[in-house]
């Protein structure tokens, strides 16, 4: 039977930025990681403001605005804010707690020291976001 710690470990694997890691590298991340538990209504980012962390949702649903308008609903395996990990940037929407929510939550800072420590989580972020970019480029080089 699956540990409470692999379950944590297998929904960071599924997050396109984090997938080509090893288990030594994922397991790194999943120190960082703290859960947390949130009532329905919390605001977890808002659309305009700095991001500075990423959530992956154990239970629960969140609510996804862009421009006042809700745009979806995530659930649990989903995860929001995976650029934020990497760059401090705008956030592009606001989420809301719709329900009682259990996350994950991995700060901006505490993961640009592991990737310091650990060349092989940089290396396979960067090699993960130019796939992401790739994939973005709908004309192609031709």
């Amino acid at each position: 039977m699956a540990t409470h710690t692999d379950q944590k470990l297998e929904l960071l694997k599924r997050t396109p930025l984090l997938a080509g890691l090893g288990r030594k590298d994922i397991e790194e991340v999943g120190r960082l990681v703290d859960e947390v538990d949130l009532r329905p209504g919390y605001v977890l980012m808002r659309e305009g403001d700095v991001g500075r962390e990423f959530f992956v949702i154990i239970e629960g649903q969140v609510r996804i605005d862009k421009g006042g308008a809700t745009i979806r609903t995530m659930g649990p395996g989903e995860f929001i804010g995976s650029i934020a990990l990497v760059t401090e940037g705008p956030r592009t929407a606001t989420a809301t707690t719709e329900t009682p929510c259990r996350l994950l939550v991995l700060s901006h800072g505490a993961f640009h020291q592991l990737m310091d420590q650990y060349p092989s989580i940089r290396l396979s972020v960067l090699e993960a976001l130019a796939t992401q970019l790739r994939n973005l480029d709908t004309e192609g080089v031709h």
